[in-house]
């Protein structure tokens, strides 16, 4: 067994508990929430959230769910669900008593989800058996993905993190590997990546709009380096030092930049990146930058 394996788990019982409840066939690979990040409190919080919305959804058909795990496996609650947000008519049983027939009603149900998200295989966090052996992860992955999609104005808690802990039974014993997963939208990523791609999208849909946008940027930079006696009339060029932008800097925040901190004539690649990386640990020393710029 790996030794990494004993680690995963706080208490020894843990382990005993785990592979009594979890049986890994050879060649087989599991990922489950690491049992010390359940007790995350964003986590029974997003938890909680969920089961008041598919209550409160599932009011008028005296539908009550109390666990995910347990009441959402069998495909009876996410049958209703998903004919109620989406006016779904789905072709299957209401009651599914084997796991055969609860199998089949799970699979038309997913691929109902799949076809409505618009979403193909390698893009899904769950699956049929997954849903069906109760797996809290891979049901959390698929609540959410519903929620955005029916219910984009639900208050989701933003950021909702787990450990996971990856298992797979090989020939030598147990092989695992931990890490962190996002349940919910992390929001300083996105709100980073929204903003590359307003430029990504300026640049592929509107090239004919990119002068305009760089004749805007150049009034800006020469109305504040200007009063230094200095002029700027090509971005690409004349930023790539990071003189201009140390200086633009300074002007905008007020800062006494010392000639000793950076070089304002500099002779190499070594030079210019230094005046670059100087200039972005000002911006994320001062908070106008919260996402990573690559210097070079």
């Amino acid at each position: 067994m790996d030794t990494d394996f004993l680690n995963v788990f706080t208490q020894p019982a843990a382990v005993n508990q785990f592979l009594a409840e979890n049986v890994i066939a050879q060649g087989e690979k599991k990922k489950l929430i690491k049992p010390t990040s359940r007790n995350n409190p964003k986590l029974e919080e997003l938890k909680l959230l969920l089961i008041d919305w598919i209550n409160n959804t599932l009011k008028e058909e005296h539908i009550v769910v109390k666990s995910l795990e347990e009441d959402l496996y069998d495909g009876l609650v996410l049958h209703h669900l998903l004919e109620n947000l989406g006016s779904l008519k789905l072709d299957v049983d209401k009651i599914a008593l084997t796991e055969k027939k609860q199998r089949q009603k799970l699979s038309v149900i997913l691929e109902a989800v799949a076809k409505c998200l618009q979403l193909e295989g390698s893009q899904l966090k769950w699956s049929v058996e997954s849903i069906l052996s109760k797996d809290l992860l891979s049901t959390l992955h698929l609540l959410v993905a519903i929620a955005k999609h029916f219910e984009p104005n639900l208050a989701m808690p933003p950021n909702v993190q787990v450990e996971t802990i990856t298992i797979e039974n090989t020939s030598r014993g147990l092989k695992t590997a931990t890490a962190m997963e996002y349940i919910t939208e992390n929001k300083v990523n996105s709100e980073a990546q929204s903003k590359d791609d307003a430029f990504d999208e300026l640049f592929s849909r509107a090239p004919d709009k990119l002068d305009a946008v760089k004749k805007v940027f150049l009034q800006f930079v020469n109305q504040h380096v200007g009063k230094l006696g200095l002029s700027v009339k090509d971005i690409e060029s004349q930023f790539a030092d990071g003189v201009i932008l140390l200086l633009l800097i300074g002007q905008l925040e007020g800062y006494f930049l010392n000639l000793r901190d950076f070089f304002l004539t500099p002779a190499s690649t070594t030079e210019m990146l230094h005046n670059v990386n100087l200039a972005l640990d000002l911006l994320t020393d001062g908070g106008l930058l919260n996402f990573s710029v690559n210097s070079e």
